[in-house]
């Protein structure tokens, strides 16, 4: 047996159940992680509230990051020995249990060897939004050296993964927070401008920081306004959008194919594997450089996940302002 957060039926945070599980069996082409830390994500949250319909066993236990050490190998597993540290993401997903458990039983394809020098709290909290970042800004934006990009909320979990894969390939950023505390990290983690989105004009900051305009628009927000955005475009400006599954909002056609501007939405879980292990491998390399910091904001032990989820859900909906970065809860 094994203690773990799970779910018998979706709703609210309080859903949550803390107890014991059957301790799961690695199945072909998988390993059996003895998990030391995980991480929450508003898409944790959309599936254990119901709003993303998906396939759940039952009971379901949530979560989607995790890092730890592979305990066993099922057969045809090959890739790590028992004993191996590792970090993955793409759990809880797609009719696949999650990891908010002290074991669970991960394809080993979907996970990676945790770098000598990376703790377990920072592998899990990069897993997700580090391999979200690296999709959207290169196989897709494909940014490149001395370009400019704009990604609002530069401190959060998204945000500041942004900010940071951006610098390390060498281009200008400029970013938002809310408060001076928040504007402060945006610059420590390498933006050239942070703007105060609450009192500042964030458009006339970016028109004088990028007069040719943005060449990678990263949209965090969950209701975009594309006629602004657009208008703040370079030509062949590139725009991502990962966020906002109930958004319908206007779009500015003319202004956009005239610019010969382009548009990609994605979603990490529907990327081919492939390119999330080679999304992994540059996340590796960044973390053991010191070019990629996770930003964390709380510390919580597995047994606090209901109250984790009831805080990240108050922050990705309800616009709270109280969470500035990634929860990690240990096991």
């Amino acid at each position: 047996m094994m203690q773990a957060a799970f779910i018998n039926e979706t709703g609210p945070p309080s859903a949550i159940q803390y107890g014991e599980l059957p301790r799961p069996q690695p199945g072909p082409g998988q390993v059996l992680v003895k998990v030391a830390a995980v991480a929450v994500n508003p898409i944790d949250t959309y599936i254990r509230g119901g709003l993303v319909a998906m396939q759940l066993p039952r009971p379901f236990v949530i979560g989607c990051d995790l890092a730890g050490v592979v305990e066993s190998c099922g057969e045809g597993a090959t890739r790590y020995a028992p004993g191996t540290r590792v970090w993955g993401s793409n759990q809880g997903l797609l009719g696949r249990q999650g990891t908010f458990a002290e074991y669970a039983a991960v394809d080993e394809d979907l996970v990676y060897p945790t770098p000598n020098g990376v703790n377990d709290v920072d592998a899990a909290a990069t897993a997700l939004v580090g391999i979200t970042a690296w999709l959207g800004l290169f196989p897709r934006a494909k940014l490149s050296a001395g370009e400019t990009l704009f990604v609002n909320g530069g401190s959060g979990g998204v945000g500041s993964t942004v900010v940071q894969m951006a610098k390390a390939v060498g281009a200008r950023v400029i970013t938002t927070a809310g408060n001076r505390e928040k504007l402060d990290i945006c610059k420590q983690l390498g933006a050239d401008v942070a703007v105060n989105y609450k009192t500042d004009d964030v458009d006339a900051a970016i028109r004088q920081a990028a007069p040719q305009g943005v060449d990678v628009w990263w949209e965090t927000l969950r209701e975009p306004n594309f006629d602004r955005s657009v208008s703040l475009l370079a030509p062949g400006g590139r725009m991502i959008v990962m966020a906002g599954r109930d958004a319908r909002p206007e779009f500015p056609v003319g202004p956009f194919y005239v610019k010969g501007c382009s548009l990609f939405g994605f979603a990490m879980f529907n990327a081919p594997r492939e390119e999330q292990a080679r999304a992994a491998d540059d996340v590796n390399r960044w973390l053991v450089e010191g070019k990629l910091r996770p930003r964390i904001d709380r510390v919580l032990p597995l047994a606090e996940a209901a109250a984790a989820h009831q805080l990240q859900e108050d922050n990705t909906l309800g616009l709270a302002g109280t969470l500035s970065g990634k929860i990690v809860l240990t096991v």
